[in-house]
């Protein structure tokens, strides 16, 4: 499939502005997403930076050149690789480069980035180095991949794919030549036996991913009629199903989609009768052996696999030498010899190792990493060679506020699916504050909606006009209004204390709830909102809960709000993750908990089993909507748009979608969107994006648009190897 087939993916996007910062982030300056070309990546050289962004471009030795080209690139005749594999080829102890890559490698299209020089070691820090987000730098396990911050999908383990009519049926085909790291052949068969041995197995815990069901929640028939060759057949048109494919780094990130059968099948009953019963126990031998973050002999298709892992300590990962990726020059990448990760717990240690020079690179996202820290880390940087990239962080919200639309007390929530009562609470919050005081005059004030980067907000004037009618709809400070829609409520102040009661006299708190130890950004947003809430006569109680009991406690309907979560969701289109949108099943920690059960249960057998339990006692507690409501009517909109095959069409369902946040919300709220995200990176490591170089600036908070992922570390190199070992 040619992704430039569908126009709407190259209109002109908007121009997002930042205002200027305070001194901590003087650095920003008001950027271009750039506008498309036949290529879908922008203009080259772009707009944004210092008037001199050119001559410092040149002088430091980087390419100042914007986004990536969709057009898949055409491999180089002759390829070069890394030294100590050039070493291990000559002793005949590994293959030649040309028989390691497949037949036809992926070509990196990012535009910065140039040929480097091979050799060095990486320092990271992190808070496990098990974890999730050391991960997130590496796309080699994914079938195709995001490029341009999500507005384009292109190829990636895939290299050709294509649909039928009504984008029931899709097939996708591999490269031919594929190699697992340790040099044996990767096929479809790894898909099959993931889905088949271990999604379909029900003594093994993998539960089938979204994007392997069709609108009508029956299962994905998946084929592989041979080894390069994969087929889906959904019961339903299913059009999104290749973004959904580009999300995620997949495996231990997101859906596997993918297990190195030849490596896992003696471990498996199906292949290995003297296999134990409990083989597929949770944090079992199966499960360890299958996690190539920690087993070092477990094999991966990713650019560096673990050499030697520490548990709580460290984890050190050197070159895939099968990695099946290559620059234009036709180096086989990676570049880095190794990236050694080192495990801190605590995020104030890791700033000062930042800034003593002990490390090379930091995601800010990943550690807790602020706005706030910029200064601190800026006047550290003459030396520690740590320069401070901000790219944009994508999020419609900032840091979110919600009320549980489900909420058990009988009183309160009769008060709080009253859209009037959320509407005055936005009225009365004081955005440009927070907006000053935590992140230091960035971002758009926003009354709270997905990421402004989503092409079904941004992608044409009515798109625009969608997004700017939700973005303003109740973002105005205006207390005199708030209380007078509060008056108007019945929630007045009754006994002459100061505080609005109940229409029916009973107490009214909002409680502020959050995860305990969650960080200083969500804690200095609430105060805020304990002090504007308080200002209008509303009582504000903050309440810290224990992590592990939030998610069970939330959709019990026990906990009141969520106050500690941000909306990153728009990646390519709403649709690809409407959860926040819609109250849809699988998603129960969003706003609606209860109506997200029922999602999962409605038009089923099971329904009619619980009509007559009370809601907050079925297991899981569910709740049917209300007819005509806002969720029955979101909930008829999305079942249309999720299996229109046209985009435009799909674009205009999710803008009535739109409408009813507009008309029954705010569902959610935030301060502010797109502020930009510290990022680290050490002046002598080159292939790092400027923020300049993005797309869209950057797009670094959703997990599943993964960043630093979608830029290919893999490329990133030293100008001067030998000193970085």
């Amino acid at each position: 499939m040619n992704p430039d087939a569908n126009p709407l993916k190259r209109v002109d996007r908007r121009t997002f502005l930042l205002a200027s910062a305070t001194a901590a982030v003087a650095t920003l300056s008001a950027c271009s997403t750039g506008g498309g070309n036949d290529e879908g990546g922008g203009r080259e050289g772009g707009k944004g930076g210092t008037k001199n962004a050119a001559k410092d471009a040149a002088k430091s030795g980087r390419v100042s050149r914007k986004g990536s080209v969709t057009t898949p690139l055409k491999p180089p005749a002759k390829f070069a690789e890394a030294p100590d594999l050039a070493a291990q080829v000559k002793a005949g102890s590994l293959p030649a480069v040309a028989e390691r890559l497949p037949d036809s490698p992926y070509v990196v299209p990012h535009r910065w980035v140039t040929p480097g020089k091979y050799g060095g070691n990486l320092r990271m820090p992190t808070t496990d180095p098990a974890g999730a987000s050391n991960k997130e730098y590496m796309y080699g396990h994914s079938l195709l991949r995001w490029l341009n911050d999500g507005r384009d999908v292109g190829p990636g383990l895939v290299q050709e794919w294509d649909s039928n009519a009504d984008a029931s049926e899709w097939t996708f085909h591999f490269r031919k030549g594929l190699r697992w790291s340790d040099g044996k052949p990767w096929s479809t068969a790894d898909i099959m036996f993931w889905w088949e041995d271990m999604v379909l197995n029900k003594d093994h815990s993998e539960a089938p991913p979204d994007e392997t069901k069709g609108a009508d929640g029956e299962l994905v028939k998946m084929s592989a009629p041979d080894p390069h060759t994969l087929v889906l057949r959904f019961t339903t048109p299913a059009p999104l199903t290749p973004f959904h494919l580009a999300r995620w780094v997949n495996g231990n990130v997101g859906p596997a989609w993918m297990a190195p059968k030849h490596y896992l099948a003696e471990y498996h009953p199906r292949y290995n009768p003297k296999v134990g019963a409990d083989w597929a126990a949770a944090g079992g031998k199966f499960d360890r052996l299958r996690d190539y973050g920690t087993n070092p002999d477990c094999p991966t298709m990713n650019g560096w696999k673990v050499r030697s892992y520490r548990e709580g300590r460290s984890a050190v990962w050197e070159r895939n030498p099968y990695y099946w990726c290559v620059d234009t020059a036709g180096n086989q990448l990676p570049y880095l010899d190794t990236v050694t990760i080192t495990a801190v717990q605590d995020v104030e240690v890791t700033k000062l190792q930042l800034q003593q020079g002990k490390l090379d690179h930091a995601h800010g996202p990943f550690l807790s990493l602020t706005l706030g820290d910029v200064s601190g880390l800026k006047q550290t940087q003459g030396r520690t060679g740590l320069e401070v990239l901000l790219w944009d962080g994508g999020s419609g919200t900032g840091s979110i506020f919600f009320f549980n639309y489900d909420y058990k007390d009988d009183k309160l929530r009769p008060l709080i699916r009253e859209p009037k009562f959320r509407q005055a609470l936005s009225y009365a919050f004081n955005r440009a504050d927070a907006r000053k005081a935590i992140y230091f005059n960035t971002g758009e004030l926003t009354t709270g909606t997905y990421s402004p980067k989503a092409i079904d907000l941004q992608g044409s004037a009515r798109a625009r006009r969608a997004y700017a009618g939700w973005r303003d709809s109740y973002v105005r400070h205006d207390p005199k209004k708030a209380k007078a829609i509060l008056d108007d409520l019945g929630v007045v102040d009754r006994d002459g204390d100061g505080l609005r009661e109940l229409p029916d006299g009973g107490k009214l708190v909002v409680r502020l709830d959050y995860p305990a130890g969650t960080s200083p950004e969500h804690i200095h947003k609430n105060a805020m909102l304990e002090r504007d809430w308080r200002a209008i006569g509303i009582a504000v109680k903050q309440n810290p809960v224990a992590p592990d009991a939030f998610s069970i406690r939330w959709q019990a309907g026990e906990l009141m709000t969520t106050t500690a979560w941000e909306n990153g969701g728009g990646i390519h289109e709403i649709l690809v993750e409407p959860q926040v949108l819609i109250p849809l099943a699988g998603f129960a920690d969003w706003w609606a908990p209860l109506h997200a059960n029922y999602h999962a249960i409605r038009n089923t057998p099971e329904a009619a089993k619980v009509k007559n339990t009370d809601p907050y006692e079925r297991k899981p507690p569910s709740v049917e909507p209300e007819k005509g409501g806002p969720i029955a009517r979101l909930w008829e909109l999305h079942d249309r748009a999720k299996v229109e095959p046209d985009a435009l069409r799909r674009y205009r369902l999710v803008w009535e979608m739109v409408k009813i946040h507009v008309t029954d919300g705010p569902f959610f709220i935030g301060p502010v969107a797109n502020t930009p995200v510290p990022i680290l990176a050490h002046k002598d490591l080159r292939n790092v994006p400027r923020r300049e170089n993005l797309a869209l600036n950057g797009f670094a908070g959703p997990w599943s648009h993964p960043t630093p992922a979608v830029y290919d570390p893999e490329t990133w190199h030293w100008t001067n190897p030998d000193r970085h070992t």
